[in-house]
């Protein structure tokens, strides 16, 4: 199977005209056969402008795939089904949980999903969700909850089920989507909460193979502790990946680490960037 994935909603935009950014996330997946996967949905200001500036028809996707339950990767879900009409959602039961980023001084900013389920099934979302690795359709994978397996993928710490900051989230609904391409297997993440090589292990791990093309989409980096950046680029340098096409929660700082350890594999993924595999 070949795929086209472009990046509709990022942070920040490439050499594209109109296009807009926000802090958030998107991909669309074209396989060369069946329908169009949108995964994630970004903070909802970018998604369906930049889908018309790129001249892609979100009516034509039949399945949304949400990698987590956080506002910058399902804003626009809503948005999208009352303009595109109805979709069959996939994620994990845990994507409503309630979520927030408490800060050192107490300070709470809610970040979870801005919709309730039951205001996003009245416009039109049937939710199939599974926490097991999965077939969505032929050639299209979804990893399941990602066991956390590696001493330095310790995440990101401000993250709470309450908003005193007494429950920690550790965000286990974080999913991301393994397609099967004619040139080796590509991953897409959402934020990968669960830690880059504990994801890419239980790919490996669940689907017996290693042949990593790609990887495309946020690393969750730019949240994380130096010693978890420098383990995390040590550990992947031996994984053979062909491209890496990082953004959105990687940040600056890791980004160009990246770039300078990984000089023919890294890309930015921003708005605009496209992979045909």
């Amino acid at each position: 199977m070949n795929y086209r994935i472009t990046i509709l909603c990022e942070n920040s935009v490439g050499p594209l005209l109109s296009a807009l950014g926000e802090h958030g996330f998107s991909a669309l997946i074209e396989p060369s056969e069946g329908d169009p996967v949108l995964f994630d949905t970004g903070q909802g200001s970018t998604l369906l402008h930049n889908a018309r500036v790129m001249k892609k028809n979100l009516s034509a996707v039949s399945s949304v795939v949400i990698s987590h339950g956080h506002y910058d990767h399902t804003g626009g879900l809503l948005p999208l089904l009352q303009e595109c009409g109805p979709k069959e959602v996939f994620g994990h039961s845990d994507i409503f949980a309630p979520r927030f980023r408490v800060k050192d001084n107490g300070d709470y900013i809610p970040i979870g999903i801005p919709q309730n389920r039951e205001t996003l099934e009245k416009a039109g979302a049937t939710f199939n969700l599974g926490d097991s690795f999965r077939e969505l359709s032929p050639g299209i994978f979804l990893t399941g909850e990602v066991p956390r397996r590696t001493s330095f993928e310790t995440g990101d710490r401000g993250l709470y089920r309450d908003c005193s900051g007494n429950l920690r989230d550790v965000t286990l609904d974080d999913q991301s989507l393994v397609l099967d391409s004619s040139r080796g297997l590509v991953v897409i993440l959402g934020c990968c909460h669960s830690g880059l090589v504990n994801t890419l292990e239980h790919i490996t791990e669940t689907t017996s193979r290693r042949d990593f093309y790609a990887v495309i989409g946020g690393t969750h980096l730019g949240f994380c502790e130096a010693r978890q950046i420098e383990q995390t680029i040590a550990a992947i340098k031996k994984m053979g990946i062909k491209k890496l096409a990082a953004g959105h929660c990687t940040g600056f700082a890791a980004s160009a680490r990246l770039s300078h350890e990984l000089p023919n594999a890294f890309h930015p993924a921003n708005v605009g960037y496209m992979l045909e595999c």
